[in-house]
This record gives C-alpha cells, sequence and structure tokens, in this order.
C-alpha cells in the first residue's frame, strides 16, 4: 500500500509528539525526583487531626538517612506550621491534610502540587537541588480569604540546617536570699549529634556552654542563679540555643525586715 507523503509526514509528526510527550512526561516525575500523588494513606476525618501524632503539631521530621517527613495541615486561610524549613538534596516527602474545605499545596516555580481534600492525605516526595525562600499557595478557592492564603517553604544548605527545640523552664517569683536554676532542655531532631553554644542572660549576668546532644535525643543544661546577686525587682530572661532563643523574666521579692514587735 503506497502512503501519501503528507500522510506520511503526519504519521512521522504524531510519533515525535507522542515520544515528547512520553519524555516530558518521565522527566517531571523521574528526572526532577518528584513522585505522583499516591492513594495509599489511611482517610483522616478533619474532627481527628488534633488526636492523630503526625498532624496534631505538624512539622518536619528525619525519618532516616537523607530522608526527612513534612506533616502539613492546610486550614482557612493558612498553611500549619509556616514556614516549612527543609534541606537542600534530601528526600521529603510531604503528607498534607485539611481541617475545613478543599485546598491546594502548591510551591510556587516548582511543579511540587496537590489537592488538599478533607478526609485524605496527599503524599508527595520531592527533593530541592537549591536552596532558597519558596512561596505556597492554595489554588483552589475556598472561601473569602483565598486570595491571602500563602505561606513560605525554606530550603536550608545541608550543612546549615537543624531540627533542634528548646525549652526553658524557670520560676516566676524568688526569696531574695534563693538560689535558682534555669532548666534548659534542648532537643535535637537530627539522626547524627548536634555540637552547639547555648548562651544566656539574666539581667546583668551572662552564661555560655557548650553542649552535646546525641541524634533524636534532648539534654538538659541547669543555669545556677544566685536572687541575692541580682537585686530585688523584675529581670529579664534569655536563652539561645542556634536560631532557637525563649525569654521570660523572674521576680526576686522584697526582703522581709519582720519589722518592730509590740
Amino acid at each position: 500500500m503506497k502512503i501519501h507523503t503528507y500522510e506520511r509526514l503526519w504519521l512521522i509528526g504524531s510519533m515525535v509528539l507522542i515520544v515528547g510527550f512520553i519524555v516530558t512526561i518521565t522527566y517531571g516525575t523521574v528526572g526532577l525526583g518528584i513522585t505522583m500523588i499516591g492513594d495509599e494513606e489511611d482517610a483522616l476525618s478533619p474532627d481527628d487531626i488534633n488526636d492523630d501524632e503526625r498532624f496534631a503539631e505538624p512539622g518536619v521530621e528525619q525519618v532516616g538517612e537523607d530522608e526527612f517527613e513534612a506533616h502539613v495541615v492546610a486550614m482557612t486561610f493558612i498553611f500549619q506550621p509556616d514556614p516549612i524549613e527543609i534541606p537542600a538534596n534530601n528526600e521529603v516527602t510531604f503528607y498534607v491534610t485539611s481541617r475545613d474545605v478543599i485546598h491546594s499545596f502548591t510551591v510556587v516555580g516548582t511543579n511540587t502540587n496537590t489537592m488538599v481534600i478533607p478526609g485524605e492525605v496527599s503524599t508527595m516526595t520531592v527533593e530541592f537541588d537549591e536552596p532558597g525562600e519558596y512561596g505556597v499557595v492554595c489554588n483552589e478557592y475556598c472561601g473569602s480569604g483565598h486570595h491571602d492564603m500563602e505561606g513560605e517553604l525554606i530550603v536550608h544548605p545541608e550543612d546549615e540546617f537543624a531540627l533542634t527545640e528548646l525549652e526553658v523552664d524557670a520560676p516566676d517569683t524568688v526569696e531574695p536570699d534563693d538560689e535558682f536554676e534555669l532548666a534548659v532542655t534542648v532537643e535535637n531532631g537530627l539522626l547524627e549529634d548536634l555540637d552547639t553554644t547555648l548562651a544566656a542572660e539574666i539581667g546583668d549576668e551572662t552564661f555560655e556552654e557548650d553542649v552535646t546532644v546525641a541524634g533524636d535525643e534532648t539534654e538538659t543544661v541547669t543555669i545556677d542563679v544566685d536572687a541575692e546577686e541580682l537585686g530585688e525587682g523584675e529581670h529579664d530572661w534569655s536563652v539561645t540555643v542556634d536560631d532557637e532563643t525563649e525569654s521570660g523574666s523572674v521576680t526576686v521579692e522584697e526582703a522581709d525586715d519582720g519589722g518592730d514587735e509590740s
């Protein structure tokens, strides 16, 4: 059978387009390190989000070498957490759910994009090669504040990324002749050891101590303070570890002179 020249050109052109589509889809899903949204996740009722350990306090955690998970909750008209902070050159799986209506989770300038449906958990695995700040927006109309629903994704250089949390237990008031403690708990969310410096200020006094926290562990450091040296009145304190800072105040009560007895 003889095929006309124009028909042959149309056939060749069609084959080229088909091959081009296959190459483009393959590059988008494999070459960029992005997988399609999975449907393997269990359903999660919006009423149960606060009771689910993944989403009760959404955030980022390390689950293996060069592997992280980011749990995100979308609601009118915000994303939690905000910002989302992840390391570059690591595989990050996003688990995103909705507390109320249909939203989307779209990282501007990338093809990281998924619809977020109440009762479901959308899953995407990505890897960002370039550190930087990326906008996160909702592309599904979700109400009157839809145009203001945005967040931020910060991709840190791998050697500058940390998952450090800080908690300080300190009294509100103390007697003028007491000694008291600031109990500082440092949590290391990475799997590798954290070598850092704890810096504290209270009144005019400063403290500094090197701290090593094992991977996925916590370490508590106590700072002893003499109330008599601080003096009566209210004194501000602050504790800093890496980029985390906690602050508060303690009041040294007035000395009781006892007065005259009659």
